[in-house]
């Protein structure tokens, strides 16, 4: 008996270390990863949060990860190490009771403290809350871009659109309308004063809100280009499985490619971080000229490798070869760069930067942005190509450097940067606009002279009208209060069931064939159908069949299989023998079934017997 009673005591005291030990590294763990994410990320919001959990971690900065593991993983394998030295020394104390009991009080209570920090710190009850609730915001008022008319200039205008890493109109002085007592980016601060950021009479800079799901690099890519929110299903996120990107969804790039534009990403960094080549080669078929890529094609040596990727200063210059060899073809284009150096914790300095803030790394990164881009601008404005080309420079989101806004006054606005350059359009309306990054969508299809007709797409506003944005119909807080909630519309967007026939049709994807019935042939007694030109049929055709009636409540519904022909088409004959000779219409439907099983309704026709 005593030796069970000993055996269960080792085991129980085994347990009992071990949960000890794990408790010690895991509430390690946390509480360092808890601070080093608040120090990483200024103003980070539960969906980037979210956001990034869920989406894979290719692409990321590599300074980023060993940072991490030297400031989180470390210190969790320091105390291991401790723990298991102490264990070990006083295997045989009553201490070892003492410090493996305290090891998991202590460890808990920590671990409950700092996590329930962070929840306060990110108001995760709040974005819970949110995220349990149905808001009809988006569904009443997202003009879909798939039902919207446009109509474009008989000679389509080429697009520069530039994405800035972290530009924010706070970066000029007070005078300029920024936060600050010096200008960190003067050029920037004339290119929008000399051209239009919608701001009326007022010579203070204007801008643009981030609301929520737009306030990290992806999310402000998707909704200036889409004119809705970023937001992901925990439950079901379709970033999980990287095989779409809010399939759903009519964008830029989508309207664009339709329109027959020669389209081109251009970044500094693996394109794969973030989904952001999934999302620009679905929606618009861009050609990605990554980091990856500059690699393989030799733009940069093969062990080349600075912040995240390549820096502005070469981002420019091969932006430079890209816009003269698509200005020498036929097709209009659309050039979109994202730069990087302003990029937190304190920017990158490359080369041209200088030292005019003293110790202040990421105000001489600013100003050193704010050149680069003046002069990338001047150089677009010397080519010949110009004159009918539109130049968009508009800040992606506000900045996530942890400090460098810290001295701003808490009751200014901070919005990113905005500037339209060589619009085709002007202004209706000469008053300062009230506006969101979802505006930036028609807003920049308009500057190329495309008329919208209703002036609206997705949630945004074509600010060169006199229309209304959402923001100054309901105000920004209840805008970002209705954005932070649920919606159906924005759900069925982006998990895209593939045989939601409906859907699909409605964004131009469903497969379909063209489906012709002949006139009746009295000889034969049949009319003869015809199936061709099949199309988004991507496992490819296995069987067609029939499905024939001419009552309207379907009771004398029959299948017929259709047979191949050697040029592809499918072929049958409904014998009117079959359904007793009836005189009328007959409705035919054409149901393809492919490769792996899936069946569809690919198109549909009347044969009429008389």
């Amino acid at each position: 008996m005593r030796g069970v009673i000993k055996v269960t005591k080792g085991i129980l005291i085994l347990l009992g270390t071990i949960l000890s030990v794990t408790a010690m590294v895991l509430a390690t763990v946390i509480y360092f990863s808890i601070q080093w994410m608040f120090n990483t990320w200024s103003n980070l919001t539960m969906d980037e949060l979210v956001y990034h959990l869920t989406a894979p971690l290719e692409g990321t900065n590599e300074d980023m990860i060993r940072e991490y593991l030297n400031i989180c993983v470390a210190p969790a394998v320091l105390v291991l190490i401790v723990a298991v030295i102490l264990f070990l020394s006083w295997h045989n104390k009553k201490r070892y009771y003492v410090l493996m009991a305290g090891g998991i009080i202590v460890s808990f209570v920590l671990s409950t403290k700092v996590i329930q920090g962070a929840w306060n710190e990110l108001d995760a009850g709040g974005y819970v809350e949110a995220k349990g609730e149905y808001s009809t915001f988006i569904d009443v008022n997202y003009a879909d871009p798939a039902e919207v008319v446009l109509q474009f200039p008989e000679k389509k205008r080429n697009l520069i659109y530039i994405f800035l890493e972290s530009m924010e109109t706070t970066f000029a002085d007070k005078e300029n309308g920024g936060g600050f007592e010096r200008n960190v980016i003067p050029e920037l601060t004339s290119l929008a004063q000399e051209n239009e950021d919608f701001s009326g009479e007022n010579s203070n800079l204007n801008g643009g809100h981030s609301l929520a799901g737009t306030t990290w690099t992806m999310g402000a890519l998707f909704g200036q280009t889409s004119g809705l929110p970023l937001s992901i299903s925990i439950e079901k996120n379709s970033m999980d499985t990287q095989d779409s990107f809010f399939s759903g969804v009519v964008t830029l790039g989508d309207i664009l490619e339709n329109a027959g534009y020669e389209q081109t990403l251009m970044i500094g960094s693996d394109a794969t971080f973030g989904g952001r080549r999934l999302y620009f080669q679905e929606h618009g078929d861009y050609n990605i000229i990554d980091y990856e890529y500059a690699l393989d094609t030799e733009m940069i040596p093969e062990d080349y490798l600075v912040w995240w990727g390549y820096e502005d200063q070469k981002l420019f210059e091969f932006a430079k070869e890209s816009l003269l060899e698509m200005a020498g073809h036929e097709e209009p284009f659309n050039l979109t760069l994202l730069t990087v150096d302003t990029h937190f914790e304190d920017g990158y300095i490359c080369g041209l930067c200088g030292d005019s803030y003293k110790n202040d790394q990421y105000a001489n990164v600013m100003a050193c942005s704010s050149r680069q881009i003046n002069e990338f601008v001047s150089w677009i404005q010397r080519q010949s190509f110009y004159e009918n080309t539109t130049i968009v420079l508009v800040g992606d989101h506000l900045t996530m450097d942890s400090n460098f806004c810290e001295d701003v006054d808490k009751d200014y606005d901070r919005k990113v940067y905005t500037a339209y350059i060589n619009s085709a359009v002007n202004v209706e309306i000469d008053k300062e606009r009230s506006y969101t990054t979802f505006d930036f969508f028609p807003t920049t299809l308009a500057a190329l002279g495309i008329e919208i007709e209703g002036e609206r797409l997705g949630l945004g506003t074509n600010l060169f009208s006199s229309k209304q944005t959402l923001t100054e119909r309901f105000g920004i807080e209840v805008e970002q209060s209705e954005i932070t909630r649920k919606s159906e519309l924005l759900e069925s967007l982006a998990d895209l069931d593939e045989n939601n026939q409906e859907l699909l049709i409605r964004i131009g994807k469903a497969p379909e064939a063209k489906v012709t019935a002949e006139e009746y042939n009295s000889e034969t007694g049949s009319i003869s159908v015809k199936a061709a030109e099949f199309e988004n049929i991507s496992n490819g055709v296995s069987e067609v069949i029939l499905s024939v009636w001419t009552e309207g409540d379907q009771s004398d519904l029959q299948y017929i299989e259709m047979e191949m022909q050697e040029d592809g088409s499918y072929y049958a004959g409904v014998n009117i023998l079959d359904f007793g000779y009836k005189l009328g219409e007959y409705y035919i439907e054409a149901y393809v079934t492919d490769g792996v099983g899936e069946k569809y309704m690919v198109g549909q026709t009347i044969g009429i017997v008389s």
